[in-house]
């Protein structure tokens, strides 16, 4: 499960998680922007928001820099231990609610390491975070989502297998694609309707959040992982 970053967690306690959070190397060429905070936020003139979100316990050092909504990345260094660490992520708000949507769709494009314990997914929310829908587009390592499968399905060009639970505060729906793929677009609202519509698991909830980004569990010794290229359409 991927930590959100709304404003209660911002609130959380800086102090005790100080001395986990170092700075790692940022890229070559200076970016517009980068953090290596915890929390390090950064809203994109075409209104995305990157969050570095460092939110496990044992994080190792973690850095995110962007020099846009769809050229953005993290340098890594978390410890060989299990446990999601960070979700480092960029995020639209959608605000609508899924039978007013005409099309929610996205596309991706990135470099991720060969090493590490990582998922690279969308984290889709209702704007009362009740429902949970993430979508992972790649996987490696010792990673799993949470729930029980319910099998396999096709939505607009890809097919998942659909693990279905909850974390005790919120519902999860997990999408894994069955091959990874470092490009291409998904259909967010074939996703959306076919948890309303076809399976019923949800009803006509406001879409609030598209985040996409790596949730990391270990990348030890420093691993990078890159966004060439990134954007959510709706209408």
């Amino acid at each position: 499960m991927a930590r959100r970053t709304p404003g209660t967690l911002l609130a959380a306690p800086l102090a005790a998680l100080a001395a986990l959070i170092g700075f790692a190397a940022a890229p070559a060429q200076a970016a517009v922007w980068s953090s290596s905070d915890q929390w390090g936020s950064y809203t994109t003139p075409d209104g995305y928001t990157l969050y570095n979100d460092i939110w496990g316990s044992g994080a190792g050092t973690q850095t995110i820099w962007a020099n846009s909504s769809a050229n953005w990345g993290v340098s890594a260094d978390h410890p060989n231990t299990g446990g999601i660490k960070a979700y480092p992520n960029a995020k639209k708000v959608i605000g609508k609610a899924i039978s007013s949507l005409a099309s929610l769709t996205s596309t991706y494009n990135v470099t991720v390491p060969s090493s590490g314990a990582y998922n690279t997914s969308y984290d889709i929310w209702d704007d009362d975070y009740a429902n949970e829908i993430m979508l992972w587009v790649n996987y490696n390592g010792a990673v799993g989502p949470l729930g029980s499968s319910v099998g396999t399905v096709t939505l607009g060009s890809d097919t998942w297998t659909v693990y279905v639970g909850s974390n005790g505060a919120n519902n999860v729906y997990s999408f894994l694609r069955t091959s990874d793929s470092t490009a291409g677009s998904v259909n967010i609202l074939s996703v959306l309707k076919w948890l309303k519509d076809t399976k019923g698991y949800i009803g006509n909830e406001t879409i609030g959040d598209v985040q996409f980004g790596y949730e990391i569990t270990s990348s030890p010794g420093g691993l990078n992982f890159t966004t060439n290229g990134f954007s959510v359409s709706s209408g």
